[in-house]
């Protein structure tokens, strides 16, 4: 644009430049027309063209021939010029060997002797000129770039080198360690200071209350020893850790259940010991325990307390397979799955919270207890327990997504809910995320005071810390020591399911649910094997899944389908004794989980929507040869984590299909570097951390509210103590 400015400029100067000539040398071209002068006219148009400008010019009579003209003028540029223009205008440009001119057409007289002056300017400069001004431009904002760079670096040099001075100031006051009263911080440095003050406090408290290094069993257990003095912890859940169940030749076997939240909790419970209170659901619960439904767990250890609570078989339903598993499931998890409401479920459930509070109270050794509260079974647990021990730490975890206000607000009974959560001292989820929605919730459908820089909400002048706690697995996991080696691993299961040692092998562990992804998880393995057929014959999918609520009609419905998609694949690409998906729907103790994890290559976890999803972090756990591929959905919170694994959408079926086949294909050097990266990650942020950090953060609320009562003083919201 620049270029068509500067040449329409240049073309409007030279039409003036040309007017201005003529005006100068119009008599004595008159005249020497008018005489027939041609060489003294020749002479003149000779001296007109020294112009640097002005390249040729011609004198044309009447007939439009050439009276005089330049040695320069162009034949076809001359006089005949004049029969292009005639009345449309008198000025034109044209391409000529040497560039662009500008050609002028100019009357010199009128009558009979009427002539023309033709005037040839150059217009190639107005080219040269504009790259010239292009390539100043390209400099001087060059030069301006680099300059704005240079300022920008020594600026942000010159803040962070404040800003570390500043919070070399500030550390031995959050520490505790500094002399005289706390400095006041700067006030471009107040915005960040809550962050970092978090960071130091939650630092500072795990490395003082602990022995330092990575968390173990050993330190949790010292750390528990140290804050409350042999003290146990009494941790409510649903599920028990131990179900004992009669068999069919009469004997009584005692199973760990396929889940996560027992994966997380029981390694916790051995090594801080106290009581587990779950629901007796094992045929043969009762004769294993004495009258007050007790008994020391595992069998033959006793490191914790297992106390049951027995509910009717309408309690069961009502509770359990109702509102929690009909209701809240679905409306926490975005899996199309509608939940159901029934004012008869909602009874029970808070029926059934209520037995489970009596429960805790018979239990609890001290007026203030600390109570671990687990997942969407007792929402309303927490407010029943605030009113019947008001000192007691109630910490409150919850172990699936909490969805967005909105989606929230189909339950009938949304205030109820969130006022039972808001009992707690601490409420937990897996992910800020969840943290975030769960305040958006009480801002909607509650009058409370929500703190969004402290993440808390007071209600009824008592406080509710909102906090993030992602879940880990036990490190090094117990059930390694009963595994045997990778390559006996790999040979047993190969063996068992007549397949020859080269096999590659893919696995899948989950409770057979909906939010799990089987069904899409079983589509993406026939995909495979439609687009990369040499595949078919060499890879085999095992699945584990255990049987789970086969009561509710929706998982009824799973079972036939994952059965049905299982079939229609292994008849799509089976031949003879090879089928591509080995289904085993029954129950599979940790051992059995584990050399299925150290035997496959890859390990598929395709959560359509999941809390935090352990089996990831399990197949990891149990990968110290540093082989096999982590394929993870992104659905899951575990793939915030774990981002050396491949990430996928599972919906996406060539996508997904495509990311097993890049498993199936990696070199072995990679998978060890990310197996590496993800076995580091695991180690570090384990169950112990999990537990420690949590149970940290509630012995501080407890130091404070013993230390308030023995002053008889109310600490209230604002004092209590930073996240």
């Amino acid at each position: 644009m620049s270029s068509r400015s500067a040449r329409a400029w240049a073309e409007k100067d030279l039409g003036a430049r040309a007017r201005l000539v003529l005006t100068g040398v119009h008599e004595q071209l008159a005249g020497r027309l008018a005489s027939g002068e041609r060489r003294r006219a020749r002479d003149l148009l000779e001296d007109l063209a020294r112009d640097e400008r002005l390249v040729a010019a011609a004198l044309c009579d009447g007939a439009q021939r050439t009276f005089a003209a330049t040695a320069a003028m162009p034949d076809a540029l001359g006089c005949g010029v004049w029969q292009e223009l005639g009345a449309d205008g008198l000025e034109v440009t044209r391409e000529v060997a040497g560039g662009t001119v500008h050609v002028s057409l100019l009357p010199i007289s009128e009558g009979p002797e009427r002539g023309w002056l033709v005037l040839i300017h150059d217009l190639s400069w107005v080219s040269r000129r504009a790259e010239s001004t292009r390539r100043a431009l390209f400099f001087a904002f060059g030069l301006v770039g680099a300059l704005a760079a240079v300022v920008t670096v020594l600026v942000a040099r010159f803040a962070r080198r404040s800003w570390t001075e500043e919070l070399r100031r500030l550390l031995p006051a959050m520490l505790g360690g500094g002399p005289g009263p706390p400095p006041q911080p700067a006030n471009d440095f107040k915005p960040v200071l809550a962050d970092v003050r978090e960071l130091v406090t939650r630092l500072a408290a795990e490395e003082v209350a602990g022995s330092g290094g990575r968390w173990s069993a050993e330190r949790l257990r010292q750390v528990l020893r140290r804050n409350l003095q042999g003290e146990g912890v009494l941790v409510v859940a649903n599920r028990e850790p131990c179900v004992h169940q009669r068999q069919p030749d009469g004997s009584v076997r005692a199973l760990f259940p396929a889940s996560g939240l027992v994966t997380a909790i029981e390694p916790v419970m051995r090594a801080c010991s106290g009581t587990w209170i779950a629901h007796g659901s094992g045929s043969a619960d009762r004769e294993t325990a004495d009258r007050n439904g007790r008994l020391l767990v595992p069998p033959g250890e006793g490191a914790y307390t297992l106390r049951r609570v027995w509910l009717t078989e309408e309690q069961e339903r009502g509770y359990y397979y109702g509102f929690s598993n009909e209701g809240l499931w679905p409306l926490c998890h975005l899996a199309h799955a509608r939940p159901e409401w029934r004012v008869a479920d909602w009874e029970q459930y808070e029926r059934v919270n209520r037995i489970f509070a009596e429960a805790v109270v018979s239990e609890a050794e001290t007026p203030d207890p600390i109570v671990l509260v687990q997942d969407y079974h007792f929402a309303l647990l927490p407010q029943i327990l605030r009113e019947a021990l008001p000192r007691a730490t109630i910490l409150t975890f919850w172990h699936i997504p909490w969805p967005n206000a909105e989606r929230f607000g189909i339950c009938p009974w949304e205030q109820r809910l969130l006022q039972g959560l808001l009992g707690s001292s601490i409420l937990g989820f897996h992910t800020q995320a969840h943290c975030n929605n769960f305040l958006d919730s009480v801002d909607r459908y509650l009058e409370a005071r929500i703190d969004r820089e402290r993440h808390s909400v007071v209600m009824g002048g008592r406080e509710t810390l909102v906090r993030p706690y992602p879940i880990s697995v036990d490190w090094p996991s117990r059930w390694m020591a009963s595994v045997p080696p990778v390559a006996e691993c790999r040979a047993s299961l190969r063996q068992e399911l007549g397949l020859p040692p080269e096999a590659l092998l893919g696995v899948g562990v989950d409770r057979l649910d909906y939010t799990k992804g089987i069904v899409e998880r079983f589509q993406a393995v026939e995909r495979m094997l439609e687009r990369f057929p040499q595949y078919v014959g060499r890879f085999t999918f095992v699945q584990l899944a255990a049987p789970s609520r086969t009561l509710i009609p929706r998982y009824q419905e799973l079972n036939d389908e994952v059965e049905r998609i299982a079939a229609r694949v292994n008849e799509r690409f089976g031949s003879g004794s090879y089928r591509p998906i080995v289904l085993h729907l029954s129950h599979h103790e940790p051992p059995e989980v584990f050399r299925a994890y150290r035997a496959a290559d890859l390990c598929y976890v395709s959560s359509i929507h999941d809390g935090m999803n352990l089996v990831a972090k399990e197949f990891v756990s149990a990968r110290d040869d540093l082989a096999g591929v982590l394929v993870l959905s992104r659905f899951t919170g575990a793939a915030r984590e774990l981002t050396e694994a491949l990430v996928v959408n599972p919906y996406d079926l060539e996508a997904a299909s495509a990311a097993m086949a890049a498993a199936l294909a990696m070199p072995r050097a990679e998978q060890q570097e990310r197996m590496r990266a993800l076995r580091g990650l695991v180690a570090e942020f384990n169950v112990y951390r999990w537990a420690g950090r949590m149970l940290l953060d509630a012995t501080r609320l407890r130091q404070r509210d013993r230390l308030s009562a023995r002053l008889g003083a109310d600490p209230g919201p604002e004092e209590a103590p930073g996240p």
